[in-house]
């Protein structure tokens, strides 16, 4: 795109060594976070004990296929990314990775993370794996240039991962796996919103539709994250009624939510850029600590 040469020309993007280019491409602290996530879907899916080597099997395909996610969202957006001021410094806007390479790139990380999960873990784990790739490459992606439900769709391959961890580990599908699911897909709608409230004027001149380019007072925008947040809550209790964990992750978790809803709640009352990176910074505590709590609360 013409327009989007002149915004970034290749000659004047800053030096960066080709670790940084090869990060910012396959998303790392996303791709981390994934890892993270499927790292303890399947420490609580296995009983008893950990097949460590399993474990190595499924992060190893897990991490192919997030990179290779990665790569194709930016190989597709890459029109996009050079008129927002956050993404036009990534490696295709930029000017510092050609869309052929991403694209083989990409397209060879898929396909391999999805082969490797099928011959080396199992073949429901990498059928979720392919559920995750084309649900958020072929239906999240473009529904961000057309509707802003593009944020509730994505939450759906974003609350994936955790159970795909279970499913590595246990071989089925399970209501434990899914709670791990829903954790991941409410928690993240109080959180994008935060993020479009934030950036709501670059997605709106880049041509995505968020929830706050269609919500001018930000009333919608508010409550999208309150309800969401509320939901959160409730799903947050499952791991403990289903008896994954004991009641030191319960009173945690509770605590955590309510501070949580409580963030949301203020950022619908007060709906400007203090409360949205209050909002923000409590999404990114809460996941963390809620894991941990997971993990070191394991039943059994």
């Amino acid at each position: 795109m013409k327009a989007a040469a002149e915004i970034t020309p290749t000659t004047l993007a800053p030096t960066k060594s080709r670790l940084a280019v090869f990060s910012e491409l396959v998303k790392a602290r996303l791709t981390l976070l994934v890892l993270l996530t499927a790292a303890v879907g399947f420490y609580l899916g296995s009983s008893p004990g950990l097949n460590l080597p399993l474990l190595i099997h499924a992060l190893a395909g897990t991490g192919l296929l997030a990179a290779g996610a990665a790569a194709l969202n930016q190989f597709l957006e890459r029109d996009f990314d050079a008129r927002m001021r956050r993404t036009q410094d990534r490696p295709l806007p930029s000017g510092r990775m050609q869309p052929e390479t991403v694209l083989l790139f990409g397209g060879a990380c898929g396909l391999s993370g999805l082969v490797y999960l099928a011959l080396a873990v199992n073949l429901l784990t990498s059928l979720l794996g392919a559920v995750t790739l084309v649900s958020y490459l072929f239906i999240y992606t473009p529904l961000k240039r057309i509707t802003w439900l593009n944020t509730i769709v994505g939450a759906v391959p974003g609350g994936l991962p955790p159970l795909m961890g279970w499913t590595a580990a246990r071989g089925e599908l399970a209501l434990e796996g899914w709670a791990l699911f829903g954790l991941l897909a409410f928690w993240q709608v109080p959180h994008f919103m935060a993020i479009a409230w934030l950036y709501r004027e670059e997605y709106s001149k880049a041509g995505f539709v968020m929830l706050p380019a269609v919500d001018p007072d930000g009333s919608r925008t508010g409550w999208q994250a309150i309800s969401h947040a509320a939901a959160l809550l409730a799903v947050s209790v499952l791991p403990f009624a289903l008896g994954l964990v004991g009641v030191f992750y319960l009173g945690c978790t509770l605590l955590l939510g309510a501070g949580f809803l409580a963030c949301a709640v203020v950022f619908r009352r007060q709906l400007h850029a203090r409360s949205a990176r209050r909002l923000f910074l409590a999404s990114i505590l809460y996941l963390p600590l809620n894991l941990i709590m997971l993990v070191l609360d394991k039943a059994g």
